[in-house]
């Protein structure tokens, strides 16, 4: 096939269950399909006696990179920061969620028992 890494006919065998270029219109549909995605396999599945044919596709694995948002500005990583920014990132006070939500649930029980003993 045109310059995949793997294609696999299961359950029929290609030029005698499936012609090559039926076969090639199941590799134009998955490079169709993800125009952005370079496909590097297909998987044909004909079932013996049935004419329903199961088709997998698998494509090349996109590179993610984690962007944050630092000091105001959306980064990937720090490397073109200058100095001033790296020690703004480092004084930064980081928050957690739960060590938040215990103390602010404190201070609404001791104000609460303030506001009672103030009466």
């Amino acid at each position: 096939m045109k310059m995949l890494e793997k294609y696999e006919l299961i359950g029929g065998e290609l030029g005698k269950d499936m012609t090559e270029e039926e076969f090639q219109q199941y590799v134009d549909r998955g490079r169709l399909a993800h125009k952005n995605l370079k496909l590097i396999g297909v998987t044909v599945k004909m079932e013996p006696g049935s004419e329903d044919i199961d088709v997998s596709y698998e494509y090349q694995k996109t590179p993610f990179e984690r962007i944050r948002r630092i000091t105001g500005y959306l980064v990937g990583t720090l490397d073109r920061f200058n100095d001033a920014k790296r020690h703004e990132v480092e004084d930064r006070v980081k928050h957690g969620l739960q060590q938040s939500a215990e103390l602010d649930l404190e201070d609404v029980y001791v104000d609460n028992e303030q506001a009672s003993s103030n009466t």
